[in-house]
């Protein structure tokens, strides 16, 4: 963890989220004066390190957004807010929407910052920019971008739009590309297998014999942390990861171990599984659970000096055992 002096404020957007929480608390208690943004008031109590952090209303990631209270005598902001996969999509055009919030949405925030005098932006994009699949070869950041999905879509297109504002200005522009992140109350799919692992339910995941990349909670933070004043970080983009891959079937064993629960997980084989996906209109679902994605992150390492300081069998040995201790609440 890096410690600032105490001139760099970070303004940290999507403060309430899943990754933006964990980023001001850690942040904060590295000794960084930290402003984190929130769209609706939170209760005090909701707030991590709440008497070391400023908290001020962002509101709406959107293309009208007035940011210059939230920008005043800000040297660096960690954007994490995004309009994130919907589960059950409700917009008639869901590119158009994800591209009004994350395009758009996110060019507002970093021209107003550049006006501003703000010296860095790091954004949070995905590995959904890279694609949705590895076939022997893992991702790397050179790889021609190939967005799966809307979401990547608009991921890709923000990444672009902040590059040439970075050519415009004085700004700098760090652009991070995570897999799928998991920690203590990950939500989303992650959060919903250690929720059956719990409850014991089977699982037709027993023959899954892909490789997949992920990032824990607090190895993603720590590479933000670095990135916020790195001096070799400027103008770059860094895929993340633990440094390890996993089987969707050896993922699952393992967290079932350390809920101390049996791995009910039944060896159905992958193609009857995706013929079973086309069927029911689940082909995303699948492929996800048994394709693979892997990550490079040689560039991250050597660039930055960046090592993940979690293992990743450590790391959901402690997402686990979180889980487990919460259920006991």
């Amino acid at each position: 963890m890096n410690t600032a002096s105490g001139s760099t404020r970070v303004l940290v957007t999507g403060a309430s989220g899943f990754v933006g929480h964990a980023v001001v608390a850690a942040l904060a208690q590295g000794g960084r004066p930290v402003r984190a943004a929130l769209r609706r008031p939170l209760p005090a109590a909701a707030v991590p390190f709440a008497p070391a952090v400023q908290v001020v209303q962002g509101g709406e990631l959107a293309p009208s957004t007035d940011w210059r209270a939230a920008l005043h005598d800000v040297d660096s902001i960690v954007h994490c807010a995004a309009r994130v996969h919907v589960m059950q999509e409700s917009a008639s055009d869901p590119l158009a929407e994800f591209r009004r919030v994350n395009v758009d949405g996110t060019l507002n925030l970093a021209r107003q910052a550049a006006q501003a005098g703000v010296r860095r932006f790091v954004f949070i994009s995905s590995i959904g920019v890279n694609g949705a699949q590895t076939f022997g070869r893992p991702f790397t950041r050179d790889d021609v971008p190939a967005p799966h999905s809307p979401y990547a879509q608009a991921k890709h297109e923000a990444e672009v739009a902040l590059r040439k504002l970075a050519l415009e200005t004085q700004m700098e522009v760090v652009i991070i590309r995570p897999p799928l992140v998991f920690g203590p109350g990950a939500p989303g799919n992650f959060g919903a297998l250690i929720r059956a692992l719990h409850r014991g339910v089977p699982l037709p995941l027993g023959a899954v014999h892909n490789q997949r990349s992920l990032v824990s909670l607090s190895n993603l933070v720590s590479l933000i942390d670095t990135c916020v004043d790195h001096p070799a970080a400027p103008n770059q983009t860094f895929l993340a990861s633990d440094g390890d891959d996993i089987s969707t079937t050896a993922l699952l064993r393992s967290l079932a171990a350390a809920l101390g629960k049996p791995a009910r997980l039944i060896p159905v084989p992958v193609a009857l599984l995706a013929g079973a996906a086309r069927l029911f209109g689940k082909t995303q679902a699948v492929a996800q659970l048994c394709g693979s994605l892997q990550v490079d992150i040689g560039a991250t390492r050597s660039r930055l000096g960046w090592t993940p300081p979690l293992r990743l069998a450590d790391a959901l040995r402690n997402t686990a055992r979180a889980y487990v201790e919460q259920s006991k609440l």
